[in-house]
C-alpha cells in the first residue's frame, strides 16, 4: 500500500477531474470540513480529498485510479454511522455515494426494488406504498440514513425482531471492487446455488468494496396493526413483560423499551406526556397480520403486560394513534441531545433473559464513571442502545465516556452477548473484536478481506483490531498471507 507521504495528491485530483464533473471533486478545506466525521462526533478527521460520483462507471473510473496510484479509499453514505467507520484516520480518497439517489427498478409482480446506494431508507417504502408494500428494515435514523449505509453495516430497526435486519431482505448487489472491477453478488432469488458472496459483503463495513446498485426484497403490508404501550415502576417488571410475552409463542412485529430518564426528556421535547412521566420503564409492541389475529395477540400481549406488573396498557390501531405511540420513540436521541450537548451511543447485544441483570449493572457503572446514561433499546432481541450523556468541554471526559462505553460491551459479551448489534464495529470497537473472537478467527476473516482487496486499500485499518490502534497484541491478525495458489479473480 502506499504511504500516505507516498500519495500525489495533487497528481490525483486532476487524474479525477478528467473522469468526473467539476462539482463531483472536492478539494477545499472548508468544504472538506463537512466530512470530519460521522454520527460519531467524538472522534474528528478531515479527508485530504472527497468525490461524489453518481453512477457506477464513475465509481469503478475512481477506484480504478486509486488501484493505478496506490490511494486507499473509504466509503461514505449519508454520514449517520455511529461507529467511526467512515471517518478517514489515515490519509484516503473519501468516496460519498450521497449523489447516487435514483430509484432503478421496481417490479411489483416479484417483489423487489433496485436502487442506488444513496436513496434514503423511508424512500424505498415511499416508492411502493401506494401499491401496498413496504420495505421492513427501519432504523431509528430511517429518515436520513442510506441504504448503502443499511448494507454496510447489516442495519436492523424496530422490526427487525420479527421481519430480520438488512441481510435478510437484499437479494442481489452490484459492487465496485477495490481494484475498479464491477461485479454482483447474489442474484434475484432469494437463495442461489452458489457461494453467498452477498452475504459476505454485507456488514463488511465498507472493507471489500462499493455497493453501486442495490436490488431489495419488498413485502406486502400488513391487514392490520395494533400498537401497545405498557408501563411498569420497574425495568425488571418490563423485561418479564418481554420474556412472557415471547414465551407464549407471539412474534411481535417489534418491542422497544424506553426508561425513565427518555421517557421524561421526550415528554419534555414534545410538550405532552405521551408516556407516563413516573414510569419506571415504557414498553411498545408492534403486532401485525390478519385482523383477527391482531385483535387475538393483542388481548393476550394486554394481559401478559399486566401479569408482568404493568400498572396500565394502551392500544392503538388507527394509523394517527399508532404514530404517535412511536413519535417519542423515534424522537428519543434527538430528545435527549437537547438536555446534553454531546453523547455517545453504544449498541450491544445480549440475550432476553439477561436484560434485567445487565440493565441494573449498567445503572452502577453509571454511577461509578459518573456519567448519566439513558436506555432506549429493542427489547425483543436484546439490542441495547445505552446513551452516555457528557459535556465535551469537560475536561478528561472523553476518555471517562469511552471507558464507561467500553465496560457496558464488556458486560454484553461477559452476559452472553455481542459488542454490535447493528451500529458496526468500524474505528470505534476494532479493539474489542478479540473479546469475541480467538486469533485463528481473526485471521480466517482477514483471508476473506484479502481475497477482494489483496491490498487492504478499502476503508484502511476499520473492523479488524491493528497494532497501530490495539498494541501488539493485533500484529498477528495483520501479518497473514494468501495461500499459495489462492487470488481474486
Amino acid at each position: 500500500m502506499a504511504t500516505a507521504s507516498a500519495i500525489d495528491w495533487p497528481a490525483l485530483e486532476k487524474a479525477l477531474r478528467r473522469v468526473l464533473p467539476p462539482r463531483a471533486v472536492v478539494s477545499k478545506a472548508q468544504e472538506l470540513l463537512s466530512y470530519d466525521c460521522d454520527g460519531l462526533t467524538m472522534d474528528r478527521h478531515q479527508p485530504p480529498l472527497a468525490v461524489l460520483p453518481d453512477s457506477t462507471e464513475q465509481v469503478a473510473a475512481v477506484l480504478k485510479l486509486c488501484h493505478e496510484q496506490g490511494v486507499p479509499f473509504v466509503a461514505r453514505g449519508s454520514g449517520t454511522g455511529l461507529s467511526g467507520g467512515a471517518l478517514v484516520e489515515q490519509e484516503a480518497l473519501l468516496v460519498i455515494t450521497s449523489r447516487m439517489r435514483q430509484v432503478l427498478s421496481i417490479d411489483l409482480n416479484n417483489q423487489t426494488i433496485r436502487v442506488q446506494p444513496g436513496v434514503i431508507n423511508s424512500w424505498v417504502t415511499r416508492a411502493v406504498s401506494g401499491d401496498g408494500f413496504y420495505y421492513a428494515p427501519d432504523p431509528s435514523s430511517q429518515i436520513a440514513c442510506s441504504v448503502g449505509g443499511n448494507v454496510a453495516e447489516n442495519s436492523g430497526g424496530v422490526h427487525c425482531l420479527k421481519y430480520g435486519v438488512t441481510s435478510n431482505h437484499v437479494l442481489e448487489l452490484e459492487v465496485v471492487l477495490p481494484d475498479g472491477t464491477v461485479t454482483t453478488l447474489g442474484g434475484p432469488l432469494a437463495e442461489m446455488p452458489s457461494l453467498d458472496l452477498r452475504g459476505v459483503f454485507i456488514g463488511s463495513e465498507g472493507t471489500l468494496g462499493i455497493a453501486t446498485a442495490i436490488t431489495l426484497r419488498l413485502l406486502r403490508q400488513p391487514e392490520a396493526v395494533a400498537v401497545l404501550l405498557a408501563d411498569f415502576t420497574s425495568m425488571e417488571a418490563a423485561g418479564e413483560a418481554v420474556r412472557l410475552v415471547t414465551a407464549a409463542g407471539i412474534l411481535p412485529a417489534g418491542m422497544e423499551i424506553m426508561d425513565n430518564f427518555t421517557i421524561r426528556a421526550v415528554d419534555q421535547m414534545l410538550e405532552q406526556e405521551l408516556y407516563p412521566a413516573d414510569a419506571a420503564a415504557a414498553l411498545l409492541i408492534e403486532l401485525d397480520g390478519s385482523s383477527a389475529e391482531v385483535e387475538l395477540a393483542a388481548a393476550s400481549t394486554a394481559e401478559l403486560c399486566r401479569q408482568a406488573g404493568a400498572r396500565d396498557v394502551q392500544v392503538a390501531t388507527t394509523s394517527e394513534d399508532r404514530a404517535r405511540l412511536w413519535q417519542g420513540r423515534k424522537s428519543a436521541i434527538s430528545a435527549l441531545g437537547r438536555l446534553y450537548p454531546s453523547y455517545y451511543l453504544q449498541d450491544g447485544v445480549v440475550p432476553r433473559s439477561a436484560l434485567p441483570k445487565v440493565l441494573a449493572r449498567i445503572d452502577e457503572l453509571s454511577r461509578e464513571h459518573e456519567l448519566p446514561v439513558a436506555n432506549v433499546f429493542h427489547a425483543g432481541d436484546g439490542n441495547l442502545h445505552p446513551l452516555i450523556l457528557y459535556d465535551g468541554r469537560e475536561e478528561g471526559v472523553h476518555q471517562r465516556v469511552k471507558d464507561l462505553g467500553a465496560a457496558i460491551l464488556r458486560l454484553c459479551v461477559d452476559s452472553g452477548g455481542s459488542i454490535s448489534g447493528e451500529h458496526g464495529v468500524g474505528a470505534d470497537k476494532r479493539c474489542f473484536l478479540d473479546w469475541m473472537f480467538s486469533p485463528a478467527d481473526l485471521e480466517t476473516m482477514q483471508l476473506v478481506r484479502k481475497a477482494f482487496d489483496p491490498l487492504q486499500r478499502a476503508n484502511p485499518g476499520k473492523l479488524f483490531p491493528t497494532p497501530v490502534s490495539c498494541g501488539e497484541s493485533s500484529r498477528r491478525a495483520q501479518q497473514i498471507q494468501l495461500p499459495d495458489g489462492v487470488e481474486v479473480v
